[in-house]
């Protein structure tokens, strides 16, 4: 079953506007599973901050595209090649995103969520590769 674009989009505009203002005081306070993805818009040059979860993976980090590739952060992180996360308190820059098949991506996570993400049907991993 497929999401209408109005609902879709009412729904990424709920998440912006009330739920990633909390995730994001979490992710800034080290506790917790959000990260802070720092972004420049393509458009506008303004700095973003986003939060997600990841998971720590060697050279960087795994997540899951949860929403697709049309959420802003991440056409931004394309667009500019890069971007900064914000792990547990460190920043680390990301220069190149790969994309990582299920069972690797699953594996990447610790539980719950790893269970979460399969019981969800969750299956878009990319690997944020850390700069050397």
């Amino acid at each position: 079953m497929s999401i209408s674009k109005p609902i879709r989009s009412r729904f990424l505009a709920f998440l912006k506007n009330y739920f990633n203002p909390l995730t994001r005081r979490i992710a800034h306070s080290s506790h917790g599973p959000f990260s802070i993805v720092r972004h420049v818009g393509r458009r506008s040059g303004k700095t973003y901050e986003t939060p997600i979860i990841v998971a720590p993976a060697k050279d960087g980090f795994v997540f899951e595209l949860t929403y697709g590739p049309e959420v802003d952060w991440y056409k931004n992180v394309i667009a500019a090649g890069g971007c900064t996360i914000l792990w547990h308190g460190k920043d680390y820059r990301i220069n190149k995103i790969e994309p990582l098949d299920a069972e690797s991506g699953w594996a990447a996570f610790p539980q719950p969520f790893r269970t979460i993400l399969r019981l969800s049907g969750k299956k878009r991993f990319l690997k944020m590769v850390t700069q050397h």
